[in-house]
């Protein structure tokens, strides 16, 4: 499991939050609705929706997540996407960059189809179909590489847009637009994204040996998505959905 740190991902990964902005647009909050901000993180969506004055209650299965959004005022609680305690509660669930790190994608939907109320919207982004490549091929390499370090396995699920959709229809979803998109991403390292977003991948390892690791990974991405004046890209793919609960 990856762990967070609040302070860390909002020195190094405010892009996350900074371009979905635009998906509280889609999100769309009234006054007095009640939403859930499923994978909230720091709180900073949140807070936009809560301009709305629409009742927000944010979870998170990162205490420390959990914790900078409550000392911003936000109700917040820890909690797993596949496990949420609410039924027929929410006007709206909203997510973003969260999904992709649940494999158990079913038992995620089921979930939040059942905390919404009927008609209840479900508006999300999250990783896609092609999303990381280049980095998890370079992640890759380097458990090949060396041995010990065992059974490279990534924590992410990039479902394409036509299988989400797909998902979302077999569990009672109307799916009104679903859409993968290309989005190319200025970071600051990739060192610092990879103590971020792929530390869980590396927690087995000796501390002597996630530096290493690190190290390798950077060096073979650094002819691949940092260009001659060191600026680094990341080569994200995103799935961007606005569906309905039918009933």
């Amino acid at each position: 499991m990856n762990k967070w740190n609040a302070n860390n991902y909002k020195n190094h990964a405010s892009f996350v939050s900074d371009l979905a902005i635009d998906l509280v647009e889609l999100l769309n909050p009234k006054e007095d609705e009640e939403i859930l901000d499923l994978g909230c993180g720091d709180g900073t969506l949140s807070l936009e929706i809560i301009k709305s004055k629409a009742k927000v209650i944010a979870v998170d299965l990162s205490s420390d997540m959990v914790k900078k959004s409550q000392s911003k005022g936000i109700e917040a609680y820890k909690m797993d996407v596949t496990n949420l305690p609410y039924e027929n509660k929410f006007d709206a669930v909203f997510s973003n960059a969260v999904l992709h790190w649940v494999k158990d994608k079913n038992k995620a939907i089921v979930n939040i189809h059942k905390v919404l109320k009927s008609k209840g919207r479900f508006i999300s982004e999250f990783g896609g179909f092609g999303n990381l490549n280049p980095i998890i091929n370079a992640m890759q390499e380097v458990f090949n590489k060396n041995k010990s370090y065992g059974e490279f396995i990534s924590p992410w699920y990039f479902p394409s847009d036509e299988e989400y959709k797909k998902l979302l229809e077999q569990n009672g979803f109307e799916v009104k637009s679903i859409k993968l998109t290309q989005r190319p991403t200025p970071i600051d390292d990739i060192s610092n994204w990879l103590d971020i977003f792929a530390n869980g991948i590396i927690s087995h390892l000796s501390k002597d040996n996630q530096i290493k690791f690190n190290e390798e990974v950077r060096n073979i991405l650094k002819s691949k998505i940092c260009d001659k004046n060191n600026n680094w890209i990341v080569p994200y793919v995103r799935i961007r959905l606005e569906a309905r609960k039918i009933n």
